[in-house]
């Protein structure tokens, strides 16, 4: 039995890859992450196969789960939302199967942060605005590694995606108007590309009362950067004055 963890994509059933749903049609044991997987994907499961939801479950009880079904026939699918590698916590269950020589395998998904830019119908890479995109969060029950406070990354002017920090933004708005300005761009996005996708637009110095309106506290992103609405250099990648391997220059 070898096990995928495979990134389910940020909410839509179709956002998963080719080679996810393919997994996930052949497999004889699928571990799925609660609310936060599309239930239209589990249609594609196999009529045989035995499906366990992981959002009650304990680490201890997953690995009991892969130890189980270790020396079956098949494949076991470890169904997480977006990209398994973000917020994923699938380290732990990695070393777990080293230690028992469970083979895996990590097959990437779409991010909600890439699900995000989608939807706001913005670039988070600009030239001449940004081109870094720090995804990150508030520090809650889980502490922040020293040098990574949400002050000093915005220092650096780079988009900001903050996941997990959605019940958060009154704090974020005082932490950051003083360093980005009140006047910045920020957006709240909630469930993306899900049925019940919602947007809120403001800007950080209108980020809590944002909060606040939309009546949002989790399973949303919180947007902060000039990309989301600000001016812009053309891309050098089209421009007739930029030679590059595949184009001389025509100006």
């Amino acid at each position: 039995m070898k096990v995928y963890f495979v990134g389910a994509g940020p909410g839509a059933a179709d956002l998963i890859t080719l080679r996810g749903m393919r997994l996930l049609q052949k497999a004889s044991v699928v571990i799925y992450a609660g609310s936060l997987v599309s239930p239209l994907l589990l249609e594609e499961c196999s009529s045989q196969a035995k499906i366990y939801n992981s959002a009650g479950m304990t680490l201890d009880e997953v690995v009991r789960v892969y130890e189980r079904h270790a020396r079956d026939e098949g494949i076991i699918v470890r169904l997480h939302t977006g990209d398994p590698t973000v917020y994923g916590a699938i380290q732990e269950q990695m070393d777990a199967l080293k230690k028992r020589d469970i083979p895996f395998e990590v097959v990437p998904g779409v991010s909600s942060f890439q699900a995000a830019s989608a939807v706001l119908q913005r670039q988070f890479t600009l030239p001449g605005v940004s081109q870094t995109v720090i995804l990150t969060r508030v520090e809650g029950r889980t502490k922040m590694p020293e040098g990574e406070s949400l002050e000093v990354l915005a220092q650096s002017g780079a988009t900001l995606v903050l996941f997990l920090s959605a019940n958060r933004c009154g704090e974020i708005q005082k932490r950051l108007e003083p360093l980005l300005g009140a006047d910045i761009p920020v957006a709240l996005v909630y469930r993306a590309t899900w049925e019940d996708e919602q947007i809120f637009r403001g800007t950080l110095g209108t980020l809590e009362k944002l909060s606040e309106s939309s009546g949002i506290g989790s399973h949303a992103l919180v947007v902060i950067g000039r990309v989301l609405d600000s001016e812009y250099e053309l891309s050098k990648l089209y421009d007739g004055a930029f030679a590059h391997g595949f184009r001389e220059a025509s100006l």
